[in-house]
């Protein structure tokens, strides 16, 4: 192992420093300057700043010509207030890094010292802390910068804690491994009255309660069928917060999923029928609008071969197991001008899940990540 004892527990007393902090996606300001800082420390030749928004890249360049492989880690945190009981808990109302982000980031900076210690023989090393992941945005943002073009990497790995699976543990395969996703904003609009005469206003009441029950229903399958789909209902709101206005608005989010983009079009199209069927049916007007998209993730067969090495010199088990996962990433996009692939390593069968108000980052996978991170760079740049 690459680490010292000391330059664990200092890895782990700073993941801590930034769950305490959270900042959510497009807001990562400090969080950025906290990792340009450690790559500086950690003696990166080469920092790039703002990135797509506040991403950070750090370069490690080999003496001899090579390819260029790219580690992937996210700054961003989550708007849900943590209800842990930690020391190291969130100290913004609100917000949290329920996802395992601050872990993922101490992994990064863990390699960043590995690699400030010993260049590359060959090629370059680049990491990457990307902004904006949790809204779909920061991928393809990084990707649009035209500062990103000095990288162009050959190969991008990433990794995601996965609760549930045991600690220490990897799932990891070639193909599918992650769904495509998009969330429906639908705004019902009727007419307001006054709450002793409802009957001259239109209220979408009728409409929403009817879209509850039926958008859900639009689902069908298990998650590894062809044809799985699964439309969450996330938001719902009518009218005012007011006891003589019969309301004229409605609005309801929900999130579409589906393992392809292929299929993510049918089911926008299914959803979006019933949608307006529903509000024509109660006089109403709709407007729906798309955010947080994200695409299905593949992981390429090369570059998960790499990845096994790594992971079998390390003596880390690993299995396909669980895959593909029903959640989204916007990892997917680096898919389209490298060879990329993501390995989900195990925080616990009985961890609390991603995105719970209680999830804290085991401290145990940051050696772990690390290790498997550096044994990858070191297979192909030496």
């Amino acid at each position: 192992m690459f680490l010292t004892e000391n330059d664990l527990n200092e890895l782990i007393a700073w993941r801590r420093r930034l769950h305490a902090e959270p900042e959510l996606s497009g807001q990562e300001a400090k969080t950025a300057q906290a990792v340009r800082t450690r790559l500086q420390a950690a003696g990166a030749d080469r920092i790039i700043f703002g990135l797509g928004g506040h991403g950070v890249l750090g370069i490690y360049e080999g003496c001899e010509p090579g390819p260029t492989i790219m580690l992937r880690a996210e700054l961003d945190g989550l708007p849900i207030q943590e209800t842990s009981e930690f020391e190291h808990r969130s100290l913004a109302p609100g917000k949290a890094h329920l996802c395992g982000h601050d872990g993922h980031m101490a992994i990064l900076v863990a390699v960043a010292q590995g690699l400030g210690r010993r260049r590359p023989r060959r090629g370059r090393a680049a990491l990457l802390f990307q902004p904006a992941e949790e809204d779909g945005s920061g991928a393809a943002a990084v990707l649009a910068d035209a500062k990103f073009g000095q990288v162009q990497p050959d190969f991008v790995f990433a990794l995601h804690n996965l609760p549930g699976l045991g600690l220490g543990q990897v799932s990891l395969g070639e193909g599918l491994v992650n769904c495509a996703s998009q969330g429906m904003q639908i705004k019902l609009s009727g007419r307001t009255s006054h709450a002793s005469n409802p009957e001259l206003g239109i209220s979408p009441g009728n409409a929403l309660a009817k879209l509850l029950v039926e958008l859900p229903s639009l689902g069908h399958g298990k998650e590894r069928d062809e044809d799985f789909s699964m439309l969450t209902v996330t938001h719902a709101r009518l009218g005012e917060p007011a006891f003589g206005i019969a309301p004229g608005h409605g609005e309801l989010w929900a999130t579409l999923r589906t393992p392809t983009d292929e299929m993510m079009e049918r089911a926008r199209l299914e959803a979006e029928g019933l949608i307006r069927r529903v509000a024509a049916d109660q006089g109403l007007s709709s407007k729906i609008a798309y955010r947080d998209v994200f695409n299905h993730c593949t992981n390429d067969v090369d570059a998960v071969a790499h990845l096994r090495s790594a992971l079998d010199l390390e003596g880390v088990r690993h299995s396909a197991h669980g895959l593909p996962l029903r959640g989204s990433e916007d990892f997917g996009r680096f898919g389209a001008r490298s060879k990329a692939a993501m390995f989900f390593l195990g925080a616990g069968e009985k961890h609390p899940g991603l995105h719970e108000s209680n999830y804290d980052f085991p401290d145990e996978l940051i050696g772990i990540g690390a290790g498997i991170f550096m044994r990858a760079i070191r297979n192909l740049l030496g």
